[in-house]
């Protein structure tokens, strides 16, 4: 078991909610470098931040990013996404004028998984094996 430590409480909630996300450019255009990717990591926290959620992981290539972000049950992922991929677009080309395809940097497109914890065949064992009531 985990130490209680690690998890995070809200006022009706314990919880341990991980996301890896991954954001492709637009056409997988190879527009961003090492400097951008580091410039990005620090409006993904910032945004995070924002949202009460805070961004564990950053990497990526020139042509996607990906994130592990931590977040609270109330906050839906696709709403961090929209703010994470307009706030990075917006910062990214005032900062450093990207060029990009029509001034999209993201495609519309993204990858979400849920991650974290024990591997689903062992909660899938730990929960078959409950004491059923009689």
């Amino acid at each position: 078991m985990r130490d209680q430590t690690e998890y995070r409480r809200g006022r009706h909630c314990v919880f341990d909610l991980h996301v890896h996300l991954v954001f492709v450019t637009k056409y997988r255009r190879g527009v961003l470098n090492n400097e951008h990717i580091r410039f990005l990591a620090g409006v993904f926290a910032d945004v995070c931040a924002c949202f009460d959620a805070s961004l564990v992981e950053c990497d990526g290539e020139d042509d996607h990013v990906h994130l592990l972000v931590t977040y609270p049950p109330k906050l839906a992922v696709s709403t961090l996404v929209n703010s994470l991929k307009g706030a990075s677009a917006r910062q990214l080309r005032n900062r450093y004028s990207v060029r990009t395809h029509r001034n999209h940097l993201w495609s519309p497109s993204y990858f979400a998984a849920s991650c974290g914890g024990a591997p689903l065949d062992v909660i899938r064992e730990y929960v078959e094996n409950q004491r059923t009531p009689q």
